[in-house]
């Protein structure tokens, strides 16, 4: 019997193509834009989670209040000194630890003249920074402990783009007036800061920018076998005892992998959330173009429910053919709309790798995202047919077969 019906109402369906069509076309722009929003969203937060295995369990991070990752100096007077991090440094469990200053340059090859971020890395600690960072040299070598004037740079630099000259391991770079020797370029990290970023000995740094203290960000390796979480608390204590604060007034912040993994996908999903929800407002859209399309099919077709009533159809035979026809119009409004959502999302991540060099956005498309739009199309169209194909099944017999 439902077989019958679902025959029916493709013919009748196929007997109105380009209305089908029309009616279906919201629903498959909505339905493609919650595919590409999730499947795009999905993907990004493996691409992430990817980050933080590699990153690795058993790094935690100090900052001063600035926020989550803050810019440096942005809360004003809030600092951290060397002399914080020799207190992380001697809280059991720690095993190694690295940090960086951050400052904005002006740097000068002939005479071009840019601004981008300098960082000052401490050279006798700096493998937690270059793990954590993924840094490796494309031509020439990484700093070591001993190298002054010299300074290694982002990848964009050899390309040509920051200065129309390409720059190469070998080349003086001037740095607010002084000048400064690649010793390496780096690899490229896909993203522009990244790629932009020189790095140089914490000496040569505070001597250039006259920082005499300040650190802006600290990265402490734990022991193996020590449990993250026990050894960030205690170091938290313990640099708060130092500076003579309390957990309402200290000064700083402490977080783990969990605590970035966690703020950014808070970030993502509320992102992802609020732009799905304006999609949602196509959807109803469409849901109500079927309920429009099929409550002009029951006007126009009056007289057809008053024949198949005539020869033995009951309320419930016409009931259940219309709710198909709807539940039919929304199912392959998101069959299409999976198609198209796929291949946008196939597209912006190919535009996205090409144009930025990055594997970060990448596209998931787990099956049940799939069948899960599947399903809400299907029921989007059944329930914009609910009112029409019961106002179908309550028509009169002898009404419908006098109507013209």
């Amino acid at each position: 019997m439902i077989s019958d019906y679902l025959k029916l109402a493709i013919k009748n369906l196929r007997q109105r193509k380009l209305r089908s069509w029309l009616t279906m076309l919201g629903i498959f722009i909505s339905i493609a834009t919650i595919f590409t929003l999730i499947s795009l969203s999905l993907g990004l937060q493996g691409a992430v989670k990817e980050q933080f295995r590699i990153l690795g369990a058993d790094k935690f991070f100090v900052q001063p209040s600035t926020g989550f990752l803050g810019h440096p100096g942005s809360v004003g007077g809030v600092i951290l000194t060397e002399k914080d991090v020799e207190i992380l440094s001697k809280v059991r469990g720690v095993k190694d630890y690295s940090y960086y200053v951050i400052a904005n340059a002006k740097i000068q090859d002939g005479k071009e003249i840019k601004y981008v971020m300098i960082a000052g890395l401490p050279l006798n600690h700096v493998s937690v920074y270059e793990e954590i960072s993924t840094f490796k040299a494309e031509q020439g070598r990484l700093l070591k402990e001993g190298d002054r004037e010299e300074i290694v740079i982002g990848n964009l630099f050899s390309t040509g783009e920051i200065f129309d000259k390409k720059i190469n391991a070998g080349d003086k770079i001037k740095i607010n007036g002084k000048d400064f020797k690649v010793k390496g370029i780096l690899e490229t990290l896909g993203n522009p800061q990244d790629d932009s970023l020189i790095l140089m000995g914490l000496e040569d740094f505070r001597e250039l920018f006259d920082i005499p203290e300040r650190i802006d960000f600290v990265m402490i390796q734990i022991n193996e076998g020590e449990n993250i979480l026990d050894v960030a608390n205690n170091a938290e204590e313990k640099l708060r005892k130092f500076r003579g604060e309390t957990e309402k007034t200290q000064k700083f912040s402490i977080l783990t992998p969990e605590d970035l993994l966690s703020s950014f996908q808070d970030i993502l999903l509320i992102i992802t959330a609020f732009l799905a929800s304006i999609a949602m407002i196509s959807l109803i859209v469409g849901g109500v173009g079927i309920a429009n399309t099929m409550y002009t099919s029951v006007v126009e077709r009056t007289k057809e429910i008053g024949t198949m009533k005539a020869v033995g159809a009951q309320n419930k035979d016409i009931l259940y053919i219309f709710l198909i026809e709807s539940g039919l119009l929304g199912l392959v409004g998101a069959i299409i709309g999976v198609i198209l959502g796929f291949g946008f999302s196939k597209t912006i991540e190919y535009f996205v790798k090409n144009i930025y060099d990055t594997n970060l956005l990448q596209v998931a498309t787990p099956i049940y995202l799939v069948l899960g739009c599947l399903v809400f199309g299907f029921l989007i169209g059944t329930i914009s047919g609910v009112f029409p194909a019961w106002r179908a099944s309550k028509i009169n017999v002898v009404d419908a077969l006098r109507y013209e």
